[in-house]
């Protein structure tokens, strides 16, 4: 303040690049582009080769180590388990690696990881128990490839590969079914091919006043003349329940797996055949009503 007056001091210019300055760095950015450019195609190309490289030397690794487990005897989806495994693994490494040598600083890459990692464990949380579940699953050995299975759900096909997450079916017309491992580690699981054979159960009615004894000689006859049906185990015919419009029977054999669809068709049809030809009548729901004059 000087004589009454206050005095505001002045702002601060900023030092601003006059044209000179700025036409002198606009020059030598022009000029360093061109290096710039080419060590970045140069990093990107060795980048790509570098992964080309080990991605060919990774299949390498695969198929070396099919090659020994085959020859162990190792079992099939153990096989495909362990070759997913390997390949996601290897894959991540080869990554890792090339971020690492291109400069990327590997202690801040654990530290991000690091801190993460419980993120990642509570979004992977399925993929985790799907990776258990498979593990569980070659050591445990509900089932293999090449099974005929059905889960809890009623998804059912022949198993066709057991990898680190999944398990693949193929239904009998030929779709593709996808089952997490963890469901099916964690819940019931029918294997229909464990054993080597399997029995074949055929429903059917007869009329009341169909023979009974005549209609179970003629389809036990069946049983004793298909080649398929296994002759050391029982074969049966038996009333299973008397209904309200029909005497149910069940025919009854056993059968290898290999013949089970085959002979559940051949002999179901043969029955209609069978029946029919004797006159016996295989009768459809009705209602007898009967009126009465009051």
């Amino acid at each position: 303040m000087r004589n009454g007056w206050v005095w505001l001091a002045e702002p601060e210019v900023a030092n601003i690049p006059d044209i000179k300055t700025i036409s002198r760095m606009l020059q030598e950015f022009w000029q360093s582009l061109p290096a710039k450019v080419f060590s970045l195609v140069v990093r990107i190309l060795l980048i790509v080769v570098i992964f080309f490289i080990g991605v060919q030397l990774i299949k390498l690794l695969r198929t070396l180590l099919k090659k020994y487990m085959k020859k162990v005897d190792a079992d099939v989806g153990a096989i495909q388990f362990v070759d997913s495994f390997v390949s996601a693994s290897l894959h991540v490494v080869l990554i890792f690696t090339i971020a690492v040598s291109f400069g990327v600083d590997a202690a801040s890459i654990v530290a991000l990881l690091g801190s993460a990692g419980v993120a990642i464990g509570l979004a992977l949380q399925g993929g985790l128990s799907n990776l258990v579940g498979g593990l569980l699953i070659l050591l445990l050995k509900p089932f293999k490839v090449g099974d005929y299975i059905m889960d809890n759900e009623g998804h059912d096909g022949t198993v066709d590969k057991i990898q680190i997450f999944y398990t693949t079916l193929l239904t009998p017309d030929n779709k593709t079914v996808v089952l997490p491992n963890g469901n099916l580690a964690n819940n019931p699981v029918t294997n229909f091919t464990s054993a080597q054979i399997r029995r074949l159960d055929v429903s059917l009615s007869i009329s009341y006043s169909s023979d009974i004894r005549k209609a179970k000689e003629v389809l036990l006859e069946i049983l004793e003349e298909d080649e398929a049906v296994l002759k050391d185990h029982d074969r049966l015919v038996v009333v299973d329940a008397l209904a309200d419009s029909s005497v149910n029977l069940i025919v009854r054999c056993w059968l290898a797996n290999e013949d089970y669809w085959p002979g559940k068709w051949r002999i179901t049809e043969r029955c209609k055949y069978v029946l029919d030809e004797n006159g016996i009548e295989i009768p459809f729901p009705q209602m007898d009503v009967h009126m009465k004059r009051p």
